[in-house]
């Protein structure tokens, strides 16, 4: 096994995950998109393209380079999830499926952080220290920027450096990029990482709600592998 899925899988699977978050409302409209690292490509949903109605014969596959080959216009963040897909390659969370939502909660965390603020959430629940870990908050760039790209690829080399290799980032006033070896799995982490933001904002108004300690951490490092 070589770690990828297979084409006509990767398709079904893409609009399967697609149709779901936007069921859930994780996506609305047009906002968002989906793609597929292939043994000899990616798999990425078209521009424009509302993720509850994806047709898996008009996915837009690209070759290694990112040259469009069939199926309907890519997104233009293809430029994006490369540099992810690069990134991430050499370290233990590396990329096989890439989600990209405008999802509600998350957005609004990011609407009220502070512009210097280098990650999104604090440790809140165990859950999200072990299935997410770390989001850095990336400065806002406009939709499909190529500085936003080098953002990503540099927070993703840093963290891997430190040990703590991330599976998502937040664009500034956009919103999530999350990855994983699946889409099903990609998709249950922008899950765990959108609950987090709703209990966030949720419990906003209230005093502030403690982190888990140091201590804390340290033990779900040692006992679930958690690379916080």
């Amino acid at each position: 096994m070589n770690g990828f899925l297979p084409e006509d899988e990767a398709r079904e699977e893409i609009c399967r995950v697609g149709r779901s978050l936007f069921e859930r409302g994780y996506a609305h409209a047009t906002a968002g998109n989906i793609s597929v690292r292939l043994e000899n490509g990616y798999l990425i949903t078209p521009t424009d393209a509302c993720l509850g109605r994806l047709a898996p014969e008009r996915l837009a596959l690209l070759d290694t380079e990112g040259r469009q080959i069939a199926g309907d216009r890519a997104s233009k963040t293809i430029v994006l999830h490369r540099r992810i897909y690069e990134a991430s390659a050499g370290t233990p969370a590396a990329a096989r499926c890439i989600i990209h939502t405008h999802s509600t909660h998350l957005v609004a965390c990011s609407l009220r952080a502070d512009p210097s603020q280098d990650e999104l959430l604090p440790p809140l629940t165990p859950y999200f220290v072990m299935k997410v870990g770390r989001v850095p908050h990336i400065p806002y760039h406009r939709p499909g920027a190529p500085e936003a790209a080098e953002a990503v690829a540099r927070s993703i080399a840093r963290h891997a450096a430190d040990g703590r290799p991330i599976r998502a980032v937040m664009l500034a006033r956009l919103g999530p990029n999350v990855w994983h070896d699946s889409p099903a799995a990609a998709m249950a982490t922008l899950e765990e990482l959108e609950e987090t933001a709703r209990l966030y904002i949720l419990l906003s108004h209230q005093a502030s709600v403690p982190p888990l300690t140091d201590t804390q951490i340290d033990e779900l490092r040692r006992t679930f592998g958690a690379s916080w």
